[in-house]
């Protein structure tokens, strides 16, 4: 190897590479070769290790997405399904609540379509389909017990179609039909359903499962039918607001009326002060009695217009016969009229028998027809007895000469105008004892949001996390087994080449790719490149010979090589 020495500021071109690649190819081929049979077994068994390990955690970080495949399922169809699954060799999991089975989202409906042809699940409950695998000789209490199975099965598969609804139990009781009138009994049922979480039956859809279960089963009626929830609740019973006399849709037609004149108003003062510079509230008292009234009035017809209903007259004339019989009879004469015992009074003449005596008597009914008003009056329900009207406007915003915003409150007449306004929108009726009330105020700044939640409790943030904790786990998986497996590994096979010590101190060592050495002073390493090629011009003129030896040494270093 040839060594050039500049002490004196000479300036030497840095060499080239001492080793090619296939140089250390050969050398690692070399170096495996050389290995004993346990060094190239472990050496196997660490490489695999390390390949294995890149690759399961590729793998873990590009796990396929999973969807739902069945959830809220009987153990006995879980079962199922799971042997199902095995047999067509599609790949699952079960959640850790074990609720729920998970298929790779693309093959998700294709496995669902699949297991329903199967008739998978079956829901824990028997429909009609019990009825398909009948056997001779069955008695009659059998088959009645299998009829009101698959009876009850069917109601329950019906009641879970209901979208609050995710399970139900019918239970039906069905007495003995008999002969005698007094002792037949009407069907009951009882109905058990499980809601969703979060949901609930209301009133409409309770009353909805009464009927449908009535009029499934004969001669049951909806009296018979119980309802209950799964927190063992009566859905059926009777509203305690309607048996203490109060109605609660009284309560949302109130809401909805006020809602109603709210938007009225709503709808007049946005377009002049903009939404949320104004606040309105309704308060309205409704009647809800139910009167009925019937009056029955008579009045006497005035003189000119009076009508003549009914008219009766009757006369009757009589006359005196007088004295009859045998003449001479003391019967036939008339009787003396009593006398007194002090005075007798002459006793009056009688009539000659020509003259008879006559009486006569007259009488007449007249009925006049009255005036008659018969009124029946049924008053509506929800009638407005009276309405409170409060509107309450923010003050506006003016600016200042100075150029400061102020709050300037609303002038008299712009109130009197918006009362009036309001009264038009809400029906005012003064007669009824309505009032509104318009006032302005200036409305309080509106508070701060709630401050967000500290990094590591943000759902998003959380969540970011664990995706990049994902990420960090695979790249230090790889990592490791580079460090710790294949590049201790490769430098057993390709150890790195050797490097020589410099030879003073203060001094760099370069090593070019002929093997020779360059060393620089600490002088030489201070200038900068102008002065060095001055210096080396300057050595040129002074001492040729010494130049021309030196490169024919640079060239005889590179003859030696073999490269140019």
């Amino acid at each position: 190897m040839a060594t050039a020495e500049n002490t004196a500021g000479e300036i030497v071109a840095p060499p080239p590479p001492t080793d090619s690649l296939r140089g250390r190819l050969q050398q690692a081929v070399t170096n495996i070769k050389a290995f004993s049979q346990q060094q190239k077994i472990a050496a196997a068994a660490a490489l695999a290790l390390a390949i294995a390990l890149i690759a399961g955690a590729l793998l873990w970080n590009s796990k396929p997405d999973q969807a739902v495949l069945f959830s809220n399922f009987d153990e006995h169809d879980g079962g199922e399904i799971i042997a199902a699954l095995q047999q067509q060799n599609v790949p699952y999991s079960v959640s850790g609540d074990g609720r729920a089975i998970l298929v790779p989202a693309p093959v998700v409906h294709e496995t669902r379509l699949r297991l329903a042809a199967a008739g998978l699940p079956k829901g824990g409950l028997v429909g009609f389909e019990i009825m398909d695998t009948q056997k001779l000789g069955v008695s009659q209490f059998n088959e009645q017990v299998t009829y009101q199975r698959a009876l009850e099965g069917e109601l329950a598969r019906t009641i879970q179609s209901i979208a609050s609804v995710v399970g139900a139990r019918v239970h039906l009781a069905m007495p003995k039909q008999t002969a005698f009138l007094r002792d037949d009994q009407k069907p009951t049922a009882s109905v058990m359903v499980q809601m969703r979480p979060g949901r609930a039956l209301d009133a409409n859809q309770v009353a909805g499962i009464v009927h449908l279960v009535a009029s499934s089963v004969p001669k049951m009626n909806d009296a018979g039918v119980a309802v209950v929830d799964q927190n063992g609740e009566l859905l059926t019973r009777e509203d305690p607001l309607r048996r203490s006399g109060l109605d609660p849709t009284q309560l949302r037609y109130i809401e909805e009326v006020e809602s109603g004149l709210n938007r009225r108003i709503e709808n007049i003062l946005t377009p002049m002060f903009g939404k949320g510079n104004f606040r309105a509230q309704v308060a309205a008292d409704i009647d809800f009695n139910q009167v009925e009234q019937t009056a029955e009035t008579y009045r006497p017809n005035p003189a000119p217009e009076q009508a003549i209903r009914s008219q009766q007259t009757s006369e009757q004339q009589n006359r005196d016969q007088g004295p009859q019989g045998v003449p001479g009879a003391l019967t036939n004469q008339p009787p003396v009229p009593a006398t007194a015992p002090i005075t007798v009074p002459p006793v009056p003449p009688q009539t000659g028998a020509g003259e008879q005596p006559q009486s006569s008597s007259r009488s007449a009914v007249l009925n006049y027809e009255l005036d008659r008003t018969i009124q029946h009056i049924k008053q509506a329900l929800g009638q407005i007895k009276r309405l409170s009207v409060a509107v309450v406007i923010n003050h506006r915003s003016a600016q200042l000469p100075t150029g400061e915003p102020q709050a300037l409150p609303i002038g008299d007449e712009e109130i009197t105008r918006i009362a009036n306004l309001v009264r038009e929108a809400v029906g005012y009726n003064a007669a009824r004892g309505d009032t509104i009330n318009v006032t302005s105020s200036p409305f309080a700044e509106p508070t701060g949001a709630p401050p967000p939640p500290p990094l590591w409790k943000d759902p998003e943030m959380i969540e970011m996390g664990k995706e990049g904790g994902k990420y960090l786990l695979v790249i230090a998986a790889i990592l490791f087994a580079y460090f710790a497996i294949i590049r201790p590994l490769l430098r057993t096979v390709i150890p790195p080449p050797p490097r020589e010590e410099p030879t003073a101190a203060g001094d760099e060592e370069y090593d070019d790719e002929e093997g020779v050495d360059v060393e620089l002073s600490a002088a030489a390493r201070a200038e900068d490149y102008e002065t060095r090629l001055a210096r080396a011009r300057e050595m040129a003129r002074e001492d040729p010979k010494s130049v021309a030896e030196l490169i024919k040494q640079w060239m005889g270093a590179v003859d030696e090589g073999g490269r140019k």
